[in-house]
Parts: structure tokens; sequence; C-alpha cells
């Protein structure tokens, strides 16, 4: 390849970059990035504060390099040679060579070498340089992850881009993988997952909407209003038709881009899919998620399976809710019309009444449809053209009251979906949904994870919305070393003996008021009061069926009660809270928002992300983490 006249292009940083060798170019294959330099490094010069050398121009080292060679060929030292911007650097000898800093001074009167301060060092190869050259990603891919960002160009609280944040969170997923799988690396069974980033920010604000803004923003408290325009107004962008519409064309053209990119790229890539989203990009991906349309070769088995049930376990669904509403003789009826679970939520007075169906069961069988269908969450491939009550959100023109847009397809259907800090609880809660059908799952995606940080001020639970009659926490994220943080054990423990404390007060205030009120005993029958006694003692360790034993509180108990959060994540637990870290428990409002940005740096998320899409493949933690699903 190096014998080419055209360029060599070699990938780097796990195929995320190319460098192009005869241009001496980096350039981003997946993202827009400024080309970055690429220097041949083979001499470097360090000052006195530097921390580490810095390579010269590959012109200059070859000048360097020159003069150095008939230094050491004739023995001729002492040698000055002058860089490009007028710094002087003198070979001494082999073991001592000096870099000196630019003349401060504009005009042609200039001082000396000597007189210009403390020189720098200058050293020949890269010989007892102590640098760690990284050994690289490896090559094994064995998932692919898209991640799209919140509101605003910067993602976190040092105001870095989606690019850096998300090179911040695969660097710590490859720490995780070698804390946690390295029995499945050293199988070499599991590679690595790659995280791209999802950008839509830029195109949206290049539409001509900032011109726009700019004119009709006052000019007070300028840099506010700036951050609020380019900020906390892209949720107003995402909640207007027209530039909602531009906002779901971009994410879903740009993922589909990635991913034909990607498999270019990759051929040999065999995995699957998932998707990430921080904030208000979960919700877009919520909203493009539920209006995926499955494949019909798909549609077909389901199909043929729906007309066995029909036949089958359809008719019994239909025979059990007949049984509930007390109507069982009427099942012979709906037996003979083929009537499933699906046909008898469709069924209207009408077709009732055509079945010979009696005026009192019809009005049962109706209240009990209307009952069950008016929480029920609808996406547009659930209902037809949607017309009916705008009062329901589900018999609305388009699914989950969204907004109305033309939602693109994705190339590929998504494994699981994970949700950061995200909002969409309060957004389907606003647009009129009131409970999610614990039967409803996203289209093309079954699996769903809700992450949040307990400060976060603009992440909301999902699970509630499904099971509203339960009160029940979140699945508390074990911490990636295996255990609680170690106030939150300190702060269970004094929890725990509180009640032990004030369960013994209550044992012994028990037992001195049955001493107070007991009637004394006659001496004859000492001997049987011994028995009795003993066996008062034993019931006083055992409480009846009236007594309830005081029991400690939900946070307290090691085991949590198994919950049917219905079909969004395939049966499974939606939400789940990290640990905040001791400083955090000090103050809630002081690191609310840093709570809402810590995702692309924390472990406990990284390895939930690792965990689940590896459990797809089969594929398990070396050590099973205590509390973890």
């Amino acid at each position: 390849a190096g014998q080419e006249q055209g360029d060599v292009v070699v990938p780097t940083s796990g195929g995320r970059y190319d460098v192009r060798l005869r241009a001496r170019q980096r350039v981003a294959v997946y993202w827009e990035e400024e080309v970055a330099e690429v220097r041949r490094c083979t001499w470097f010069y360090k000052g006195d504060k530097d921390n580490k050398f810095i390579p010269y121009s590959e012109s200059f080292s070859e000048e360097l390099e020159e003069a150095y060679m008939i230094a050491v060929t004739l023995g001729e030292w002492k040698k000055k040679l002058e860089s490009p911007n007028r710094e002087v650097i003198i070979l001494h000898n082999p073991k001592l060579m000096v870099h000196y800093h630019p003349v401060a001074s504009s005009d042609d009167w200039v001082s000396t070498p000597t007189e210009q301060g403390r020189p720098r060092t200058v050293k020949r190869g890269v010989e007892n340089i102590a640098v760690e050259i990284p050994s690289g990603e490896p090559l094994q891919i064995d998932h692919l992850v898209f991640v799209v960002h919140g509101i605003g160009p910067a993602c976190d609280i040092r105001f870095r881009s989606i690019v850096q944040c998300v090179n911040d969170f695969r660097n710590v997923s490859l720490s995780m993988l070698q804390a946690h799988f390295k029995k499945a690396q050293e199988q070499q069974q599991v590679g690595r997952v790659e995280f791209l980033p999802v950008n839509w920010h830029s195109s949206l604000h290049s539409t001509g909407v900032d011109v726009d803004l700019e004119r009709i923003t006052l000019p007070s408290i300028n840099r506010l209003r700036h951050f609020i325009n380019d900020t906390i107004l892209d949720v107003f962008f995402y909640n207007s038709s027209t530039y909602c519409q531009t906002i779901v064309d971009t994410v879903a053209s740009e993922m589909n881009r990635l991913h034909r990119l990607f498999l270019q790229r990759n051929p040999q890539f065999r995995g699957g899919v998932s998707i990430a989203g921080h904030s208000l990009g979960s919700l877009i991906l919520f909203d493009l998620l539920t209006n995926q349309k499955a494949d019909p070769e798909e549609d077909e088995p389901c199909a043929q399976g729906s007309r066995t049930t029909s036949s089958t376990g359809g008719i019994e669904e239909v025979k059990e809710i007949l049984k509930e509403l007390e109507l069982s003789e009427y099942c012979d009826i709906f037996e003979k019309e083929k009537m499933d679970r699906q046909a008898l939520f469709l069924c209207t007075e009408k077709n009732l009444q055509e079945m010979g169906i009696p005026l009192g069961p019809r009005m049962k069988i109706l209240h009990y449809i209307s009952s069950k269908t008016e929480m029920k969450v609808w996406s547009p491939s659930q209902h037809g053209d949607g017309s009916g009550d705008v009062r329901n959100c589900q018999y609305r023109d388009v699914g989950l009251g969204q907004v109305s847009a033309n939602y693109p397809q994705l190339n590929y259907k998504p494994t699981i979906f994970f949700a950061f800090g995200s909002p969409i609880g309060m957004f389907l809660t606003v647009r009129g949904v009131k409970r999610i059908d614990p039967n409803y799952s996203l289209p093309t995606c079954k699996g769903f994870f809700n992450i949040f940080h307990p400060f976060d001020p603009v992440a909301y639970r999902i699970e509630p919305m499904i099971v509203p009659e339960l009160e029940f926490e979140p699945m508390l994220l074990p911490h990636h070393k295996g255990r609680k943080r170690m106030h939150l054990e300190l702060k269970e423990g004094l929890t725990r003996m509180s009640v032990d404390l004030k369960n013994n007060l209550l044992g012994s205030l028990r037992v001195a008021w049955q001493s107070f009120t007991r009637a004394p005993v006659p001496a004859l029958e000492a001997a049987s009061t011994e028995a009795e006694a003993e066996a008062e003692a034993g019931a006083e360790k055992q409480p009846g069926p009236d007594t309830k034993p005081e029991e400690p509180p939900a946070a307290v108990k090691e085991e949590t009660p198994i919950i049917n959060v219905g079909r969004l994540n395939g049966g499974n637990r939606i939400d789940y809270v990290l640990q905040e870290k001791p400083i955090e428990s000090f103050n809630e409002y002081l690191f609310a928002l840093q709570g809402h940005l810590c995702y692309w740096e924390s472990e406990d998320t990284v390895l939930l992300v690792l965990k689940e899409i590896y459990q797809t493949q089969g594929i398990t933690l070396d050590q099973p983490l205590p509390g973890s699903q």
C-alpha cells in the first residue's frame, strides 16, 4: 500500500477516524469535525514547566536531523539553527541541545540567545520518553448503540459536545468490560460495544430560525437570552409541528446514515443495534419508536398465531371476561360468532344487539369495554384513521398525543432503548395519557430502560403509569464495585436500628403493662402458673393473627417483591435509579443540575447498558452484582 501513488488511509481510534498518511491529516468518519494534523515525530522539545515533550514540525525536524548528522560526521558542534518563528536551537553536543524562546521585541536590535531566559531541552528520537501509547480498542464489535443528545449544543456541565461526551461513555464502557467481563474476554466471546453520537441541534439551528429569533430578542441580559434561545427553546421547537418534523427527520436520517456507513466499514458485523437518548433526545426516540411499523413478514406469523388464538385462547379469554361479568350463559353466542378479545373490544351496541344480547348484558359489556379502553395507550399502528372522541388521547389523529408529523422509519429494529434522565413520563401525562396499557410494547423494540439520577430535575418515572394502583420504588442500580455506597448502607443501618429499638421499647412496655394489670396468683396454683407463664412467653414471641409485627420500611427490605410492569420492557422492570454520591446527599438542590448531566461518566449506568446488551447474547457478568435483576 505504501508504494501506491494515491493517498494511504489508515483507520484509527476503533475505525472512527481515518488518517491520510500522505496528507498527514486525521479525518472524522461519522461526524463533522475539524481536520487534525498528524506528525511523524523525530525531534522534540520540552520546557521546565512542560510535563511532556512536544514534537517539531516534520520539515523543521528534517533540518535538525541534517544539521545533527553533519555535526556528528565532521565533529563540528555549537551549531545554531533558526526555526520558522525565529526561535534559536543550538546543538552543543549529542547530549546537550537547547531551544531558546523567541524574542519579545519586534525590532532588529535583538539580544543574544543566552540573554533570553531559561532554554528548553531538545531531544532526538523517542527513546526514554515516558509516554504510554494505548494498545487500541478490540477489533471485534459486538453491538452498536446510537446516542441522541438533549437540548442545546452542550451535553454536560463542562459544556462539551455530544461527541466528547459519547467518547467518555465509550471509554468507561471499555474499562467496565475489562473489570466485569474478563472471563468472556479471555474466551474471546466479548469484544466491545461501539457508541456513535447523533447530532440534531446543528441541523435545527441551521434552518435560519436563529436569525429570526435574534431579530425579536431583547438586548438586555444578552448572554442569558442567547443561552435560552440556544437550549431551552429546543423543547418548544419540538412541540411545534414545523420544527418537530425537522428534528425527527434529522434524527432518523442521521441514524440510518450512520448505520449504512458503519456496515460499509464493518462488513463482518453481525451484532444488534440499540439506541440511547438523553433528556429531550429520549423523548424524540420514544416518539419515533411508537410510530415504527413491523415488517409484513413478521406480521404474517403473528396473524397466523392470532388466528389460532382467536379460535382457542382468544375465545377462552372472552369466556373469562363474560364469567367475570356473570354473563356465562352467552358464551355460546360469542363462540358461534368467533369472537376473540380484539373483536369484542371493537363491538358497538348495534353489533351486540344484532347478536341477540339483551339490553342489560349489553350495558355491562359496553361498560367493561369502555373502562378498559379509557386508559389505554394507542399508537398509530393500533388504530386506523384515529377518528373519534378528541377528549381521549388514544382517539386523536396521532398516537400518544404527539405533535402532528410524518415520523420516518428506521432501517433496523433496535434491540433495546435506553433513556437517560428522561422526561417521557411527564410529556405523556401532559399529552393526556393517564395510563399505559400493560399489554402495550414498542412495535419494533422489545427492551426499554428508564435510567435516572435521584436528584435529576428533568427525569420522570414510567412504571407508575403502567401500574397506578401500586406504590413501589424504582430498581436501585447496584454500585459497579458490587455493593451499595457507604452512606446509603449507613442510612439503612440507622433506619433498621431505630425500627429495632422501637420494637424492643414497645415490647418492654407491653410486658410491664401486663405485669401491672395481671391479677394476684394464689400460692396453691404456683405449679400450674409456671407452665402458663411459659405459654404466655411463647405467645408473646409469636404474635397472633390480630397483632401485626412492625415491618421495616421499604428501603430497608433486602428482597424486592416481583411486580408486573407490563410488556413495555418484556415483563422486566423499567425504572432504574442511580445511587447518589456521599457529597450529593448533603444538598439535593445544589447537585440537581449535575444530576441531570452525570450519565456520560457514570460507571453504574454504563455497566447496566453493557449487562443488558450482552444478556441478549447469553453473556453474563463475571460476578452478579447484588440487587441486580
